[in-house]
């Protein structure tokens, strides 16, 4: 079968390979789509995931249909429709450094624990949508590190698919005032679109000057005015500007929660803000979230569905990738399979 793997420093392929073997503990999985995520681009720049540099199977934010189903093997039968957690298959992460990646026809699931690796969904939702699972879910947790709940007023900065996912998430936890921040006109329509109260063009606005109109003024824990009403910040955009804004602005006790990925060190004057007492978080993965934000699509798939900018089929798979890591030339990218 034809699957899609990084060979070699900056070099994607095509590479054939056998079709899966099915033990009695396992399930096959037919892929139906898959999104194409930053880190994919990364891997293939480096030439692969240690230990497998070099020879590194892609795809790791799967929708697949249960085509086989072992002897033993429990929690799904042929022909349900699942959502995967590519962190939990024995033979290592899919798509991320495993033996396997889902950039492939078929993909088998070996010793399946019941509600661990696979979770059915309804057939009705597309498997475009589905397969924004796995990112949801890193948007997801990122949301719920960052503590937001029911009153507060929240901003996200980056109008990507992680940010728009947690736009998302902040609105159904009860968030009362969620601000969408991006320099992307296209960008801040979507964010508009999948639910966000108002948007900020970071390129021809004052942020803070924006924020105190939409969510009031405030102090830091010394009573000197200057910062913003702002409860929660996401920093999904990973640039250095975002977090200096953030710092500068941030009343007392606010909170910044970070699920991008800083390419370049960030200077932080702790002395600064030692007088607002915000928390700064850290975001990585989904290590409850993965199957919660599963609730989240089945409700609200037409505002998931909203996120996607481009799919293209498995035969078109290495322009997808190349389309997807091309600046300026799509937002989410997911590759369909009959």
């Amino acid at each position: 079968m034809k699957s899609v793997y990084v060979t070699g420093p900056d070099t994607i392929e095509w590479v054939d390979i056998d079709m899966p073997e099915v033990g009695p503990n396992d399930v096959l999985l037919k892929i139906k789509a898959c999104g194409i995520c930053g880190s994919d681009a990364m891997y293939a720049h480096v030439g692969g995931i240690p230990p497998r540099q070099g020879a590194t199977p892609l795809g790791h934010e799967p929708a697949a249909e249960v085509v086989e189903v072992g002897a033993e093997a429990q929690g799904v039968a042929v022909g349900d429709h699942v959502v995967i957690d590519t962190m939990a298959f024995t033979d290592g992460l899919l798509g991320s450094g495993g033996a396997q990646g889902a950039m492939s026809e078929y993909v088998v699931v070996k010793d399946i624990v019941p509600g661990r690796q696979l979770r059915v969904i309804p057939s009705e939702i597309p498997w475009t949508v589905a397969a924004l699972n796995e990112p949801m879910a890193v948007a997801h947790h990122a949301v719920n590190r960052s503590g937001a709940g029911e009153g507060d007023k929240a901003v996200v900065f980056g109008a990507g698919p992680i940010g728009l996912g947690a736009a998302i998430s902040l609105k159904a936890k009860g968030v009362a005032h969620v601000v969408v921040v991006d320099i992307q006109p296209s960008r801040l329509e979507v964010a508009l679109a999948v639910g966000a109260d108002a948007v900020i063009n970071s390129a021809e606005e004052d942020v803070a000057a924006r924020l105190t109109e939409l969510h009031g003024a405030a102090t830091d824990g010394m009573r000197r005015p200057g910062k913003v009403g702002t409860d929660v910040f996401i920093d999904a955009a990973g640039v250095p500007s975002v977090v200096e804004t953030v710092l500068a602005i941030a009343k007392h006790r606010a909170v910044l929660t970070i699920p991008a990925v800083h390419k370049k060190p960030v200077e932080v004057n702790f002395g600064a803000i030692l007088g607002s007492e915000i928390d700064i978080r850290m975001a990585m993965g989904y290590p409850t979230e993965i199957f919660e934000v599963t609730d989240a699509i089945m409700a609200h798939a037409d505002k998931y569905a909203k996120i996607i900018s481009h799919t293209l089929p498995f035969a078109q798979a290495l322009e997808a990738l190349t389309l997807a890591k091309t600046p300026g030339a799509a937002d989410k990218v997911v590759v369909t399979f009959d």
